[in-house]
């Protein structure tokens, strides 16, 4: 069992042929991970350039990295009621304790205070597999909560952005960043949308968001939901120059939406200080928009449109949240990614142009009870 502070934060190791990851104690986060490819390795996730910078800021941000699990999910600027969470909760701020950790996998737990509950966390790997399991079990809640899975990748070269079908897309409908405050965005407030390819800018422009990074010096956030009535769903990007994909799993049943926010040096405020550049937040969540807990339960236009946007806890019932991430190896002419379909022995991605591929892991991690 191994720990050390890396980039400012006590972290825990956890390892395989094919992976070598970091979890943070404070806020699990998960970064730096190395994948294996071939002879060769890639570092996909971001770490904020503050990291090893002293702000007196909150938890999440000086932590910021990597993926980590939101509850309740978004800004949280507003009370639920009596309760009043930190961005992202406590599960994204508060220091976690090790229930078990060996060379490949770490359990970790947290008894929240803001609402009393109990969160489990296992993270762990596999041999042979390039891709990281993630399991988030909570227990002992009542009411409602919204979550997320907030992966933070690094683009270093352009990027192919590519989601599984989708029925509702739109931009956040207010003000995400506030040029009195030194924020700014790009995209048009509340604009809805079928394609990311198209999708209209403050401009009068339409937006492609299929490929990044794009329109620098700006933070821009959307939101889309799966087709319902489906149990398997995907984000993916292709780094043609990179010769990778990257991707992420889920079960829309229990993740019901997909975020994108574009972080392009678009925040002039401390710590980012238009620092943070070429990063997108590829975030699996129920939850409306970045609103938090309040705006999540409160009547929003995805509920409108049949989208479950919260959970009802029960505390005689567990809420399991599961997700998978890996990379895959591709030409450098394969372009995006049109199709993730699961296979006997994991999945197996289509892309534009080039032969299928076949990825092993084990795709049924998504559906533990």
């Amino acid at each position: 069992m191994k720990s050390a502070k890396i980039l400012g934060q006590k972290s825990y190791e956890i390892e395989s042929d094919k992976v070598h990851a970091w979890v943070t104690e404070t806020g699990g986060h998960v970064a730096p991970v190395s994948f294996r490819i071939g002879d060769r390795s890639v570092e996909p996730f971001s770490v904020a350039p503050w990291a090893e910078e002293h702000h007196g800021i909150a938890p999440i941000l000086q932590v910021l990295r990597g993926d980590f699990f939101c509850m309740p999910f978004g800004g949280n600027d507003a009370p639920y009621g009596d309760e009043q969470y930190p961005i992202h909760g406590e599960t994204a701020n508060a220091n976690w304790s090790v229930t078990r950790h060996d060379d490949h996998s770490i359990e970790m737990e947290l008894i929240t205070k803001v609402r009393p509950g109990y969160v489990a966390k296992h993270i762990w790997t596999e041999p042979g597999q390039s891709v990281i399991y993630q399991r988030h079990v909570v227990s002992g809640m009542e009411g409602p909560m919204c979550i997320g899975q907030h992966a933070m990748v690094k683009f270093k070269s352009v990027g192919q952005i590519s989601l599984s079908p989708f029925e509702f897309g739109q931009v956040f409908p207010d003000e995400f960043e506030s040029p009195k405050l030194g924020g700014y965005t790009s995209l048009k407030p509340g604009a809805r949308f079928t394609d990311l390819n198209s999708v209209p800018a403050n401009d009068g422009s339409l937006a492609d968001l299929s490929s990044y990074p794009a329109r620098e010096g700006f933070e821009d956030l959307v939101m889309v939901y799966a087709q319902r009535n489906t149990d398997f769903a995907w984000t993916a990007v292709t780094f043609p120059d990179e010769e990778y994909i990257w991707f992420s799993l889920k079960d829309p049943r229990i993740l019901t939406g997909t975020i994108l926010w574009h972080s392009n040096g678009g925040r002039h405020y401390m710590p980012w200080s238009s620092r943070h550049r070429g990063v997108l937040g590829l975030e699996e969540v129920t939850s409306y928009m970045h609103y938090g807990l309040a705006g999540s339960v409160a009547d929003n236009v995805a509920q409108r449109e049949g989208f479950r946007t919260y959970f009802d806890l029960n505390p005689e019932h567990v809420l399991a949240v599961n997700s998978i991430i890996g990379v895959v190896g591709c030409s450098s002419d394969s372009g995006p990614v049109t199709a993730i379909e699961r296979t006997e022995n994991g999945i197996q991605i289509s892309t534009v142009r080039g032969e299928p591929i076949d990825v092993q892991l084990n795709a049924e991690e998504l559906y533990r009870s």
